[in-house]
């Protein structure tokens, strides 16, 4: 099922859901449509006209979005094209994967619920094909289990076989 904006159940059980102060991260999976879709034909693409791929339009967005999560305290920590997927459905596939921290969801809130976003959003609209937005918020490990982790690391840096040693084949049993 193809979703570029939230539906009203999940926008009001954000708005309403108390939830606690520690910062989040927001997951985007995103699949850019070949030419935007502006509904509207007197607004296309800033800096690039009325016309332009989805690419295009949501560069238009990032370069506005970025400074209203500035204001809220955000950041973008993560942006890649995907290169290749190897668990998801046949019929899913993401063109690029983005985390976006959030010092709580409140400010997340903030930012999308300002006058300054709604003039933007629609660039994201017209952009997206499809997308995914995943709240998620950070576990602490105990020191304990981070230190036998990097130790079990080291062993296995010690032991693994070079890469032309890999048994490439082993990889089907993923």
């Amino acid at each position: 099922m193809k979703s570029i904006m939230p539906n009203k159940d999940r926008i009001t059980q954000l708005i309403s859901e108390k939830v606690d102060d520690k910062p989040i991260i927001m997951v985007n999976l995103l699949r850019f449509n070949e030419k935007a879709n502006y509904i509207d034909i007197d607004i296309g693409c800033v800096d690039y006209g009325k016309e332009c791929s989805g690419r295009r339009a949501y560069k238009s967005y990032s370069k506005e979005v970025v400074k209203l999560l500035w204001e809220v305290g955000g950041q973008v920590v993560w942006i890649g094209s995907v290169r290749s997927s190897l668990i998801l459905p046949d019929e899913e596939s993401w063109d690029e994967v983005g985390l976006v921290y959030y010092p709580s969801r409140e400010a997340f809130k903030r930012m999308v619920t300002s006058d300054a976003y709604q003039e933007i959003v629609h660039h994201r609209s017209a952009a997206l094909e499809d997308s995914r937005l995943i709240e998620t918020k950070a576990r602490r490990l105990p020191k304990l289990i981070l230190s036998a982790a990097k130790g079990a690391f080291r062993l296995k840096s010690l032991l693994m076989p070079k890469v032309g040693d890999v048994n490439f084949d082993a990889l089907g049993n993923l």
